[in-house]
């Protein structure tokens, strides 16, 4: 329950603090630009970093093996879409992290753990 209570309450707090800071530096037509830029950069990086991962999926199939690391890169790809649809820098710079390949990997790496360890718990 303290995670949804920060995503819901402080993470936009704080994105409203950022926006206004950054819109007072550089103006506001500069900041709604940005942000718009943002979002359009992102949504291009989602859909050539999620066409690579269906297609790694796609090949994985062919060859008779599960593409359970390329499900895991489509959720994250898929989670790093959204953050970069709100408006906001704290949640674009999110977004564009799970765009990178090394921050999946670690991401990846940790879930593939916790999955592992519920599947041991519950034999």
């Amino acid at each position: 329950m303290p995670v949804l209570v920060v995503l819901f309450l402080v993470v936009p707090f704080a994105e409203l603090f950022v926006i206004i800071k950054v819109g007072e530096a550089i103006g506001v037509l500069w900041t709604i630009g940005l942000l718009v830029g943002l979002s359009v950069l992102g949504a291009a990086l989602v859909k050539r970093e999620g066409l690579a991962v269906l297609r790694r999926a796609q090949q994985r199939i062919q060859m008779g093996v599960v593409p359970g690391q390329e499900l895991i890169d489509g959720v994250l790809i898929l989670f790093a879409g959204a953050l970069l649809l709100t408006p906001g820098f704290i949640t674009d710079a999110a977004g564009i992290l799970l765009l990178l390949p090394p921050v999946r990997y670690a991401l990846r790496t940790a879930a593939r753990r916790r999955i592992q360890r519920r599947i041991e718990l519950y034999p």
